[in-house]
């Protein structure tokens, strides 16, 4: 459905993105994950027909966004970083706008135009001008007139970057139920946000891509130590991290002080972290220690690596020896 190859884009003498090649296919839900400056919106600008490559190709459903680009864009539902909104129209009439820019016809406006408005949750401001909308509404009516014309393809820059905590939510959620139905690429460098709405992650940092893979096995491949959540009662942290230091499959024990996890030391539960040689049998050795200590183990299992963990390890370099 997607395809890049070799793709590079330079402004001037500044390399922008560097011999990016991608393939996602149809159905697809993928997050293009890159701190700001890394590559990501002029990734989007290729695909979605802004900009050329400078080298290499970009296609959509098999059309080359260069030579073929308006039956590419035919594809594409694009929700930029700054949505292109008429602030002097209503709702309505700027997804009908919308879709008559994109050769819908008024039958098929008909139609689909209250189907979009009723999807993005937008049913009581239909009539309300765009100029009046909270940044959050305004946020999604661009993403109705991205999906106005049934695209195969939906691509969203940075679409949640700039509305309050309470929208936030709300637009993950409704991005997430239109991933059921469409290829997907969402660009963010909010890590949460792309660990909870896709299942594949591209990381990008300084221009080129430094893995693509699903949060799970980025978690797999990056794992040089083995991480055990541990809970447990009846005894103290002190006297509890202190034996667990003791064994040789443990390099170090500490508090885990999640906010969920907090709630249960209310209860007299007490959480912690340990970091263990892999292959060691910790999970064993950690469960005897606290069996014959004569402490309840309440819980026990292996915890990943979180995906800000994973992106840290992917984008920051070490020095090199002298």
């Amino acid at each position: 459905m997607i395809r890049l190859e070799h793709m590079s884009k330079s402004y001037g003498d500044y390399p922008a993105v560097i011999d990016v090649s991608a393939h996602i296919k149809q159905g697809e839900v993928v997050g293009f994950l890159g701190p700001n400056g890394a590559g990501k919106t002029t990734t989007m600008r290729v695909l979605t027909g802004f900009t050329p490559p400078t080298e290499g190709t970009a296609a959509i459903a098999g059309y080359d966004v260069v030579s073929h680009s308006l039956e590419a864009r035919r594809h594409i539902g694009y929700l930029p970083e700054s949505v292109p909104l008429y602030l002097d129209m209503t709702v309505t009439d700027y997804l009908r706008f919308m879709g008559q820019m994109r050769g819908m016809n008024r039958r098929w406006l008909d139609e689909r135009v209250p189907e979009v408005i009723d999807t993005v949750r937008l049913g009581e401001y239909r009539n309300a001008l765009i100029g009046k909308l909270s940044k959050g509404f305004r946020q999604r009516t661009g993403i109705a007139q991205a999906i106005i014309h049934e695209p195969d393809v939906l691509i969203l820059d940075e679409p949640t970057i700039g509305i309050d905590p309470i929208q936030v939510v709300e637009t993950r959620s409704l991005i997430s139920e239109l991933g059921g139905g469409h290829t997907l690429i969402l660009s963010s460098h909010i890590l949460p946000e792309v660990s909870a709405i896709c299942r594949r992650v591209l990381v990008i940092h300084e221009g080129r891509i430094v893995a693509d893979d699903d949060p799970e096995n980025l978690s797999d491949r990056l794992q040089h130590a083995e991480r055990i959540e541990v809970s447990l009662r009846g005894a103290e942290s002190r006297e509890v991290i202190t034996a667990l230091r003791t064994l040789q499959s443990v390099v170090d024990v500490r508090r885990d002080t999640r906010p969920a996890l907090e709630r249960a030391g209310e209860q007299g539960v007490m959480a912690l972290i340990v970091d263990a040689r892999p292959d060691a049998n910790a999970p064993e050795d950690v469960a005897r220690m606290i069996v014959d200590s004569g402490w309840g183990l309440v819980n026990l299992h292996p915890l990943p690596m979180t995906l800000e963990e994973i992106f840290l390890e992917l984008t920051t370099e070490e020095d090199s020896p002298a």
